[in-house]
Parts: structure tokens; C-alpha cells; sequence
């Protein structure tokens, strides 16, 4: 991407007011049967725990890479962190489509949304409010529910080993990361990126956007662990959601925390019981969701031992600008 200022416009639809900003300047800135009962009559998060926006303590910017991610590796983590009083904002960078057609992929923004509800304490029926995000020349669709924002970028999923589908062009972020393709679209056409840098900086706007006007408390990217090391045997599209963040972290004073994807499962049990249902609240949410439009897109009936043993972990390590990383 040229390093030219490029100007950076966020318009509401169906409203009058505009926010512009330059991309130089903001680069600147820049089997447990039990365990697992789809019940959720109401939320079980207490919402009176959850505090007004203006008495946040700070802000939470979780990036992943398909609709569930956070649910099943840091569910509990993002709750609790709500119910501290810090604000989330998540942002999703593939469509998590598995190359099907839009419907299967619609559902999932539908699902997370409704994740994000129970993590929120808020009605599961409360109405999210969406709009178009305009950065440089990438459309994005952005939905507000509560105190939350939700980024939705709808790249191409890359399916597990990052080669990519045919009804994509087999584009990935691998490959874009990797210079293996010369650009990436949308699955809706709604964005083009010219390669990871341009896609890096667009994200990284999208936090300066959400984190500048707040006067109080610390910024922290959450995200997938891009070690292979440390979270080893993960999609693709987990590992590159992990890279992107660690860029942005490089660049920008935020703090980090990373999170064990796939091999979760393969960890000793670390979740007390209430964290347990936490992450199986949301999780949950999600799961019912998908189902409520197809019964074959649950996640956990296509894999139930895997989803239930993720249930009872969460692995993460912080990452801090001027310390080493510390383990949880």
C-alpha cells in the first residue's frame, strides 16, 4: 500500500454525520453429555455486573478469524473482562464460510452476534445496530450491540491448512501473507486488499478508531497464539489472525494476550466451574444460532468430545511492549 495519505471515512447508514481520518496519521497512531445443554431461556451472566460504557476501564479488541473462535478459546476470558467493565470490540477477519454460499456464512455473523449478547448480559433478543465502515476503499460491516462494536471483513476462509477454496480463487491469508496471490477479495466483493501490509493497516485503523477517545484504561489485542511452538497444529487462518496481531502490537504500545487454539483440547482441565459455564454461555449462544437455521451447522454435533474438552481450558500468555511474555 502506497504511503501516501489516504483518507479514511466511517459513514452510518440511513444517518448524517461522517468521521474522517488520514491512514498516514493513524499508522501513526497506529463425552461431557451434561456439560453441554443448549438451554439458554435467559442469559446466565449477571447484567447488573456488567457497568455503563462511561464507566469503562478500557478496551478489548479480540481479532479472529472465523465467527466462533473466541467463543471456544477465550469465551470466559472475554466475559469476565466485561463484567470488569471493559469495553469489547471484535473484529472478524475470514467470512468463516468453508467455501458454501452466503447463507451458511450470514448465519455465523448472525451466530457471533448472538454470542456476544450473552457475553453482554443484554436480552438475547436485543437488536444490533449495523451500518458500512468505509477504510480507504474497503467496505466493512460493522454491527453495535450494547457497548460492543463488531467488525465483520468476510475474507475468504482458508480452510485448515491455508490452501484455500475453489469457490474463492483458493485465496487465504497464508497466501496473501506469504505474497503467494496478489491481492484478496471479500466473498461478498464488498473489499479488495493488495497485500498484508494494506490489510494490517486497515485493521489497525479500525483500533485506532475504537481506542483513541478512550481516556481510561489500557488497549489489549486478543488473538489466536501465532507460535507454532507454543499452539502448535492450528488452522491457518487461527495462525494468521495471530500474526496480523503481533505486527500491530509491534507497531502500536498495546498489550497482548494470546490464546491456544486447536491443541487447547489436548491441555490439562483449568477452568473452575464458573468459567466453565461461561464459555459454555457463549459458545452455546452461538452453537443454537446456527442451528436454529440448519441443524447441521452445529459445531459441537459435528465434533462433541473436542468441543466439550475446550469447555473446561483456556490457555493464554500476555504479551506486554516492554516485558517478556508471561504465561497463564
Amino acid at each position: 500500500m502506497s504511503s501516501a495519505p489516504v483518507c479514511i471515512l466511517i459513514s452510518m447508514l440511513g444517518a448524517n454525520s461522517s468521521f474522517a481520518l488520514g491512514l498516514s496519521q493513524a499508522r501513526g497512531l497506529l463425552t461431557l453429555a451434561g456439560l453441554l445443554v443448549f438451554q439458554l431461556r435467559s442469559p446466565s451472566l449477571d447484567a447488573k455486573a456488567v457497568r455503563q460504557l462511561s464507566n469503562r476501564t478500557g478496551v478489548d479488541v479480540v481479532v479472529v478469524a472465523h465467527a466462533d473462535d473466541w467463543q471456544v478459546f477465550m469465551g470466559d476470558a472475554v466475559v469476565e473482562r466485561v463484567k470488569s467493565g471493559r469495553r469489547p470490540v471484535f473484529i472478524y477477519l475470514t467470512a468463516g464460510d468453508h467455501g458454501r454460499d452466503s447463507v451458511y456464512w450470514q448465519q455465523r455473523e448472525h451466530a457471533a452476534l448472538q454470542s456476544v449478547r450473552f457475553a453482554l448480559g443484554t436480552a438475547p433478543e436485543a437488536t444490533a445496530r449495523c451500518d458500512t465502515a468505509h477504510v480507504a476503499a474497503h467496505a466493512i460491516t460493522r454491527c453495535s450491540l450494547g457497548s460492543s462494536v463488531s467488525y465483520f471483513l468476510r475474507l475468504p476462509d482458508g480452510n485448515r491448512n491455508g490452501a484455500g477454496f475453489r469457490r474463492n480463487r483458493f485465496e487465504s491469508l497464508r497466501k496473501l501473507r506469504t505474497d503467494r496471490i496478489a491481492d484478496i477479495r471479500a466473498v461478498d466483493g464488498s473489499a479488495r486488499y493488495t497485500d498484508w501490509q494494506d490489510l494490517r493497516a486497515t485493521v489497525g485503523v479500525l483500533v485506532h478508531l475504537e481506542t483513541d477517545s478512550s481516556q481510561s484504561g489500557e488497549t489489549v489485542l486478543h488473538a489466536t497464539d501465532p507460535s507454532v511452538r507454543i499452539n502448535p497444529h492450528d488452522h491457518y487462518d487461527h495462525r494468521m489472525a495471530g500474526k496480523l496481531v503481533e505486527s500491530l502490537l509491534r507497531a502500536n504500545g498495546w498489550s497482548g494476550r494470546y490464546y491456544i487454539g486447536y491443541a487447547l483440547a489436548t491441555r490439562a482441565p483449568n477452568r473452575t466451574n464458573m468459567q466453565r459455564q461461561e464459555k459454555l454461555t457463549v459458545f452455546s449462544a452461538y452453537d443454537r444460532e446456527m442451528m436454529r437455521m440448519n441443524k447441521s451447522w452445529s459445531a459441537y454435533r459435528e465434533h462433541p468430545e473436542f468441543y466439550a474438552e475446550c469447555m473446561q481450558r483456556t490457555y493464554a500468555r500476555t504479551v506486554r511492549s516492554a516485558s517478556a511474555p508471561t504465561h497463564r
